[in-house]
């Protein structure tokens, strides 16, 4: 596992307790597993996803990652539903450690109340959550 400084936190996007980022372009958010999230499971093996349509409140479990370490749930930052998911996971899951941000991003999601997005961690936020 790499320390704090060695992994790559984006400024463009915004984080979750539970892990997962997020970045809005209107009311379309894509989400994904963080640089700290990736780091710790170790090589991601297998993405399991919804599928296009789906509807979800915030905090409800839509997926999970299996690395060889552990399955671990993903759970959705933002209520709404799922209008595209990263088909590419399926036949090449270790995209999420290659690049978190842009190839292993997981599912883009019409967002029903964009306060939800305005209310999670910036980077330096989410940086002091997890110094502790």
């Amino acid at each position: 596992m790499k320390a704090l400084d060695e992994l790559n936190f984006s400024e463009d996007v915004k984080y979750t307790k539970d892990h997962e980022w997020a970045k809005a372009d209107g009311d379309i958010v894509t989400i994904g597993l963080s640089d700290y999230a990736q780091d710790q499971l170790g090589e991601i093996v297998f993405v399991e996803l919804p599928e296009e349509g789906d509807t979800f409140d915030q905090g409800d479990e839509f997926g999970s990652v299996e690395s060889v370490k552990a399955v671990s749930e993903i759970y959705l930052p933002i209520s709404g539903e799922i209008v595209e998911i990263n088909a590419d996971l399926e036949d090449a899951p270790e995209l999420v450690n290659n690049d978190c941000y842009a190839g292993g991003w997981m599912v883009k999601v019409k967002a029903e109340d964009l306060s939800q997005f305005d209310a999670m961690m910036d980077k330096g936020a989410y940086l002091e959550m997890l110094k502790g």
